[in-house]
């Protein structure tokens, strides 16, 4: 029954919109939106949770439960390595609880590229639930190929929407 529960659940909240916005040789624009049915202020929170829901595959550490997102001014979207390592992904720069986080850095690859980004998460109320629409922007690239990555980091971000989705309706995302 369970099963049967999830299952109707992630078919009421399939994703609403995922696209490379733009893209150019020096920078890109991605964004991915979902509809979940579940209420504004728990999407939210499960935003925050991201060691339960973000993908090994893409850690510097092999490890999702190294994750940590601190939902505050100045909190960090960091991973933590071995013998006391780590790496910041993401700065918060802004937060409105419930609706609205805002964080700048480059994301995986893209820190050894000179470049900056900002991601802005915005959590709505719609009928029957929440929406959460990540934008994600990045620019720099001192030599170009900003327009061959965009597809792969709308592919990537893509991927863990999709876990979000899941760990959000309340099921455990696939290893």
């Amino acid at each position: 029954m369970r099963s049967l529960v999830l299952g109707i659940l992630l078919f009421a909240a399939t994703p609403a919109a995922a696209e490379v916005v733009s893209s150019g040789p020096n920078g890109f624009e991605v964004r991915h939106s979902i509809n979940l049915v579940i209420p504004q202020q728990k999407a939210f929170a499960a935003f925050g949770q991201v060691q339960d829901w973000w993908s090994k595959d893409h850690t510097y550490s092999g490890d999702a439960t190294r994750m940590s997102l601190q939902l505050r001014p100045g909190g960090c979207f960091c991973e933590r390595l071995d013998n006391g390592g780590g790496i910041e992904h993401l700065r918060v720069t802004y937060v409105q609880p419930g609706e609205r986080v805002v964080l700048t850095g480059s994301l995986g690859p893209l820190l050894y590229e000179a470049t900056t980004g900002v991601m802005d998460v915005k959590v709505e109320r719609i009928a029957g639930g929440s929406r959460i629409t990540i934008d994600y922007k990045a620019a720099g690239f001192a030599n170009g190929g900003a327009a061959e990555l965009a597809p792969i980091v709308d592919k990537v971000l893509g991927d863990q929407v999709k876990r979000l989705r899941v760990y959000a309706a309340g099921g455990a995302p696939k290893p």
